[in-house]
């Protein structure tokens, strides 16, 4: 009995493939743990890193190795195809502005739908950067359906490059882009100019109002001889932009039409989308206003000036910031003297209060 604890021992000890008894098995993982500790040779200090920090230092390495391989690619697209880099860098500098916009933009809808915050409600700021960017969006929009079908993406690179003013936002044109482009787009946005004045002059034996008929008669005067509009002289006719003959809704088709041309919007639509989507534009300026007022044009940069007077039929991009100033600060005189039924005379004050203006290309 002796001899045979013993053999079954040193089995245990030498690891010897001999199936031991229940009652040894248990005694022997018992043991195990103590002879691991006892015999065991110490770990490296490295075995004891944690899994996150292990993480995070392969994840700062790649981060590196990329910035160094990205810079090494950009000097070489400098070097070799500085035409072509110019390009990549604004089209990646565009990007990265357009994936910032989208990210705040939906901080803001998170906000307004957290806190039952309605559009008109938020600032100023917050209020223009959900209004552009939907534009932004819906021009995105177009590309991304002519780039569904198999191999497309190709002719839509092609496309982008041919057709920049067209098809890409602002965030992806030149420096020099910009002001042409603009200047391009208030050029057909002007072409509408005297259409709209020749309708007010014809609707004037249909004001029934003789005070009304002759301050219409005085403002388009002015404007046909070249001077500029004073506030008073627009404000005095926002009856006759409430209801008959000039109204939102008693505007005829065609006059719609240019007037849409005048927001640059597009005309090509039946005349209850047209009537809806200038109702829909003005309101939106008008709450643009509102908010606008709140916040105080001193408040505004160089850059939300020049905007903001572009969007309300400016052409900014050759006037004085003083200048844009002065003059955004009587459109908001008019705006807010406005109510929610009198929009139509908001609607025609995009070509009455700029078509004059100091400065202002004609």
């Amino acid at each position: 009995m002796a001899l045979s604890r013993v053999c079954w021992a040193r089995a245990a000890l030498w690891g010897a493939a001999v199936t031991p008894g229940p009652y040894v098995t248990r005694k022997l993982q018992l043991a195990r743990p103590r002879a691991g500790l006892a015999w065991g040779a110490p770990r490296s200090s490295n075995l004891h890193l944690s899994p996150k920090a292990d993480v995070k230092s392969l994840i700062s390495y790649v981060v590196t190795k990329t910035k160094v391989i990205n810079g090494k690619y950009h000097r070489f697209l400098g070097r070799h195809f500085p035409r072509f880099y110019v390009l990549y860098t604004i089209f990646m500098k565009g990007l990265q502005m357009f994936w910032a916009d989208a990210k705040k933009a939906r901080r803001i809808k998170t906000y307004m739908w957290k806190h039952n915050v309605k559009f008109h409600q938020l600032s100023y700021r917050e209020m223009e950067h959900l209004r552009q960017f939907r534009r932004d969006v819906t021009k995105c929009l177009f590309l991304g359906i002519i780039s569904i079908p198999p191999f497309a993406n190709y002719l839509v690179f092609l496309l982008m490059y041919l057709f920049p003013r067209q098809l890409l936002i602002q965030h992806f044109w030149t420096p020099k882009q910009q002001i042409d482009f603009l200047d391009i787009y208030h050029a057909l946005r002007k072409q509408s100019h005297p259409e709209i004045l020749g309708y007010l002059e014809r609707v004037i034996p249909l004001v029934s109002d003789a005070g009304l008929r002759w301050h219409m008669t005085e403002l388009c005067t002015k404007i046909q001889h070249g001077t500029h509009p004073a506030i008073h002289d627009i404000l005095a006719l926002r009856e006759c932009f409430s209801n008959h003959p000039l109204g939102m809704n008693q505007l005829h088709a065609l006059q719609m039409k240019a007037l849409s041309r005048a927001m640059l919007l597009t005309p090509y639509l039946p005349s209850f989308l047209l009537r809806h989507r200038l109702k829909t534009h003005t309101t939106v300026i008008h709450q643009l206003d509102r908010a606008l007022a709140k916040l105080g044009i001193g408040h505004l940069t160089p850059q939300e000036v020049k905007s903001a007077c572009y969007l309300r039929g400016l052409n900014s991009t050759h006037i004085a910031e003083e200048r844009c100033r002065t003059w955004l600060g009587e459109w908001l005189q008019i705006s807010c003297s406005l109510k929610e039924a009198e929009l139509s005379l908001l609607l025609h004050n995009v070509v009455l209060l700029s078509i004059n203006y100091t400065g202002s290309r004609r």
